[in-house]
């Protein structure tokens, strides 16, 4: 006969209403049932000093060790006896294992493909400013604790103009910028907040609603649906929990109410959705911790597409209420516990096979390698930032592009990794081709090919081109390869002989990702595009049309992957590379905008691009030294003199050996002589700067980085601060 215990934390069972049903349950179908708590475990002699429910009554026995365990007291109250629950858990199966946080269920579901779908991006507040740019992304969020139950301490946030509309339990206030942030501070410093953006499901009455999909294991071991039922908030509420005034309803007439002729179908999406994700959470529970879980309770709701997001998933939901289920749940939980005790053999074979399956899987991982011209670094970011919602990857440090750095790389990546991000840099022939022989890339992003290094290719852009293309004969030949095709030098590439996919971007041209409707917002940029034949709107934290190709060539990989268009939107909000178009907000409303990492005479007009687009009074360009530009240097700096004309640029400076031409060149086809500098000397540039620079000033700082030009952003930021 099987002997089920309850591991609990009260001392007494008449403290834990459910355990009576438990009890008599137990005796109905065939088993034993002992309540305990740690307290009464004995290893030495394998008893359990506990009670059994007879005759109405509970009475202290002691007992040998169960076949099998329910733990049903709170994991919090528990912890302090986890060594106890830990070598019992080594000698006895137990039915419920915690499936973790809404963060930790929210990190395995990513990893899923077929169910990352209905994830909500979800994000950890570090900072505010984190929380400012979901904001600017999503329009309306939702920041709550990670750890939060019962729908306590959710703050429902959008934004209008620079007003910021708050909404928490049923109370509305419009909070400034500043006062938000102190709220938002106060918060994070004392709990771990996560945010995500405000997935709405609305009554025809214009009330909340949300599902609850209730599922457990059987005696068969099978996942079966106990109940799905609506959750409706009170009118004037957004949040449907039954403990902030909730209330439910029976699911068929609510579904005929709200969705008539499409009732049906999506009765049958929910029931399966709920099995479909109980059987993935069992799987992956095995796969990681070699255990099995018997319940859980998912909360869903519907856009107005009616497409389903996971709100949270919970273990050990509780019994649903007003339904009158109890005695359901209860049987399911004693039923599987007696099937768990006889069938441990088959349980651990099972888990054994999906252990060996899932290594196998993880053979065959993205290994990106990105090169170009301009932009590898931010491509980077971006894609890593993205595929990072999802995996655990490899992502090679901003800038570390050399042969050398790709060295270390292989020897750091391991078999943990679901994704590598590199970049391959290049001065001179052969160099990618050394890269491709130390990890050898299954997808490749060629960003473009420009005049960086073309001093070293006897001042012939098709030896850079030709130099480029080296990854594109070192990759897989059945990989996919990204290329722009707005670029005019990419028609260069060598891609005759490649026999694997090609991909293309833009933005003026029709592509196969393209981004049209291109506007300069607050602090970055935003767009749109069509991702699977459904338009979306993107935002990116950097400014500059230039960045937002980068931003393509990210989005394009990661869609081939397979991830989600929310997926890609949470991740676009990546951490910038330090030194690409960072804005330091001065006094007297004095703006220095830094680029100062690499120069080259397509990310100098980038860089007066985004001076003329976010300069508010007079423009103030200090352009430095484009290195290795060979025989084509003076060409390459008027063309940039005469660029700058039909620029609103009020004052050209130049810094650096022979840069003069650069205001030469300005200055002849009509720019204003007296606002035309020139300087070698720094202190005498820094010196000038001091008189000059007035209130409202916008400043853009421009240069390669071995020309030092950051120095003159430190001065700037010092004096200016």
């Amino acid at each position: 006969m099987t002997l089920i215990g309850m591991l609990h934390h009260r001392k007494d069972p008449k403290t834990v209403i459910k355990s009576y049903a438990y009890a008599v349950v137990a005796k109905a179908e065939g088993a034993n049932f002992i309540y305990f708590t740690p307290g009464g475990v004995n290893f030495v002699n394998s008893t359990i000093r506990g009670k059994l429910y007879e005759n109405g009554n509970w009475i202290e026995r002691i007992m040998p060790f169960p076949d099998v365990i329910y733990n049903a007291g709170s994991p919090e109250k528990l912890a302090k006896s986890k060594e106890i629950i830990k070598k019992l858990k080594e000698k006895i199966p137990f039915t419920t294992n915690s499936i973790g946080n809404k963060w930790s269920v929210h990190e395995r579901l990513k990893e899923a493909k077929e169910f990352s779908n209905y994830l909500i991006p979800t994000e950890v507040v570090k900072d505010t400013e984190g929380l400012f740019k979901f904001i600017t992304a999503f329009k309306k969020i939702v920041f709550k604790p990670i750890d939060g139950r019962k729908g306590q301490g959710i703050f429902f946030i959008s934004k209008k103009g620079d007003v910021f509309h708050v909404v928490k339990d049923s109370d509305s206030q419009h909070y400034s910028k500043q006062r938000l942030s102190a709220l938002i501070s106060e918060k994070i410093s004392s709990e771990t907040h996560i945010i995500q953006p405000y997935i709405q499901s609305l009554t025809k009455s214009g009330q909340v609603f949300d599902f609850r999909l209730h599922v457990q294991k059987n005696g068969e071991g099978k996942w079966v649906i106990t109940t799905i039922y609506p959750r409706i908030a009170p009118m004037g509420s957004i949040i449907a929990n039954i403990n902030n005034g909730g209330y439910t309803n029976y699911l068929d007439p609510f579904l005929e109410q709200e969705f008539k002729e499409n009732a049906f179908n999506i009765k049958r999406t929910l029931e399966h959705f709920s099995l479909s994700l109980a059987n993935h959470l069992d799987e992956l529970q095995m796969i990681q911790y070699g255990e099995v879980i018997d319940e859980i309770g998912i909360d869903i709701g519907l856009d107005q597409n009616h497409k389903i997001w996971i709100y949270e998933v919970n273990w050990r939901p509780g019994c649903p209420p007003a339904f009158y289920l109890e005695l359901d749940v209860v049987i399911h939980t004693i039923q599987y516990a007696m099937y768990l005790a006889k069938h441990q053999n088959t349980i651990k074979a099972k888990i054994n096979a999906l252990k060996k399956k899932s290594i196998e899987e993880k053979q065959d991982i993205p290994i990106i390698a990105i090169t170009g011209s301009a932009g590898k670094t931010t491509s980077k970011a971006f894609l890593a930032s993205i595929l990072s919602k999802k995996w655990n990857i490899f992502e090679s440090k901003d800038y570390w592009n050399t042969t050398e750095h790709t060295k270390k790389h292989a020897a750091e990546i391991n078999e943990s990794h679901q994704a590598i991000v590199l970049e391959y840099g290049m001065a001179y022939p052969g160099v990618i081709t050394e890269h491709c022989r130390i990890i050898k890339p299954n997808i490749s992003i060629v960003t473009n090919v420009g005049l960086a290094h073309v001093g070293n290719f006897n001042d012939d852009i098709k030896g850079v081109a030709h130099a480029k293309s080296e990854l594109i004969h070192g990759m897989d030949q059945k990989g996919v390869l990204f290329i722009n095709k707005d670029d005019p030098n990419s028609k260069y590439l060598e891609t005759k002989k490649f026999k694997g996919k090609i991909i293309t971007t833009g933005i003026k041209s029709t592509a196969d990702y393209r981004a049209y409707q291109i506007k300069y917002a607050e602090n970055g940029m935003n767009f749109k595009m069509k991702l699977r034949g459904e338009e979306i709107t993107l935002f990116i934290p950097i400014l500059g049309e230039h960045h937002v190709y980068n931003a393509l060539n990210a989005i394009a990989v990661a869609d081939y992957l397979g991830f989600t268009a929310m997926e890609i939107k949470a991740g676009l909000l990546f951490r910038k590379p330090p030194r690409r178009m960072t804005i330091y907000n001065c006094r007297d409303n004095i703006t220095v905008i830094d680029d100062t990492v690499h120069s080259h005479p397509q990310g100098v007009r980038a860089a007066i691009d985004v001076l003329t687009n976010i300069g508010k009074r007079r423009n103030i360009a200090i352009i430095g030294q484009m290195r290795e530009l060979g025989g084509l240097r003076e060409e390459e700096y008027r063309k940039v003199g005469e660029y700058v004309i039909n620029k609103k640029v009020d004052i050209l400076i130049t810094y650096g050996f022979r840069t003069n031409e650069i205001g030469s060149q300005a200055k002849t086809k009509g720019f204003s002589p007296e606002n035309v500098y020139h300087f070698t000397n720094r202190d005498e540039l820094h010196e000038l700067l001091l008189k000059l620079v007035k209130k409202g000033d916008t400043l853009l700082v421009k240069g390669a980085s071995k020309t030092n030009m950051f120095d003159t952003v430190k001065f700037l930021d010092q004096t200016f601060n």
